[in-house]
């Protein structure tokens, strides 16, 4: 795998260009970003997620970072079909910021969120305690490593060329079942490459890697493999609030559950830590999750 090769690709996905004519919804601010090759040509939701991150950062003052985003998926999109983004400043105050973000294809929006941004300031600190009982990512095998020995076509675009390094404590389940059916599980992440300590990259690559597991839980539970044939899985809306600084270039530590799954549908919820106990982020999400009848 060439790791350098994988950042520049995430470095790329953040790599917004402002536009200057006018954009399809009349927002004040407009971008264009580009889309990463996946397999199906379906878009990635997190690349989505992040260059909504950076898109609404990109408008407000460069001491109010990023604190909550809420987003909804509305319609799937193509990697073949121009991907820009509108912004609508909604208020500046004397502490926080508010944005309106649009994701538009081919004239039709796929994607909209809102934005919060604060200063930084004192205040009552509290937070979670990070569990204690997880190995260090060096005593685990990554998830490349644990899927080596698997042939199938879904691992080369969707686990083998990753810029994220994941390292979990249950077993990997893309392409077969194994380990404890439960709703929960832990993993280590970090960038394959040094990424650099810009506070709003780094807050958009949480967001990137944020799609990629908040589900997994509910099929853990289950006992379903991702590569279930009869799987449709697809995300529906996804939330998350950044509470302090943070770098990729160490690892965090993930805690995702499945509190919920019925009705076609399934919520996931995380805790990331960092390396030193401080809790940096919460996210949660739900999908659509349906096994087709052969």
């Amino acid at each position: 795998m060439d790791a350098t090769a994988d950042i520049d690709e995430l470095q790329r996905v953040l790599d917004l260009r402002r536009l200057d004519t006018p954009g399809i919804g009349g927002e004040e601010h407009n971008f264009r970003g580009w889309n990463q090759p996946k397999p199906g040509d379906v878009l990635f939701g997190g690349q989505v997620l992040s260059q909504c991150v950076v898109a609404t950062s990109a408008t407000v003052a460069d001491d109010r970072p990023i604190h909550s985003f809420h987003g909804y998926f509305l319609r799937a999109g193509s990697v073949f079909s121009d991907l820009t983004f509108g912004v609508d400043v909604l208020r500046d105050g004397g502490s926080f910021s508010a944005r309106r973000v649009q994701a538009y294809q081919d004239g039709q929006p796929i994607f909209t969120g809102m934005a919060s941004f604060q200063r930084d300031e004192e205040g009552l600190d509290y937070q979670d305690t990070m569990p204690t009982d997880v190995p260090p990512p060096e005593e685990l095998p990554s998830l490349s490593e644990q899927l080596a020995d698997i042939d199938h076509p879904l691992l080369e675009g969707w686990i083998f060329k990753r810029p994220f390094e994941i390292r979990g404590v249950e077993p990997a389940i893309q392409a077969r079942f194994q380990g404890e059916q439960k709703a929960s599980e832990m993993f280590w992440v970090k960038t394959v490459a040094p990424f650099g300590h810009d506070r709003v990259l780094n807050a958009a690559a949480l967001a990137y890697v944020s799609d990629y597991n908040l589900l997994e839980p509910t099929l853990r539970v289950h006992g379903i493999p991702w590569y279930t044939p009869q799987l449709r899985m697809a995300s529906l809306d996804h939330a998350m609030w950044w509470h302090s600084p943070f770098d990729f270039d160490d690892w965090l530590l993930f805690d995702l559950t499945g509190p919920r799954s019925n009705n076609g549908r399934a919520l996931g919820t995380g805790r990331v830590f960092s390396r030193d106990g401080r809790l940096i982020a919460t996210m949660s999400q739900q999908g659509m999750l349906r096994l087709k009848q052969r």
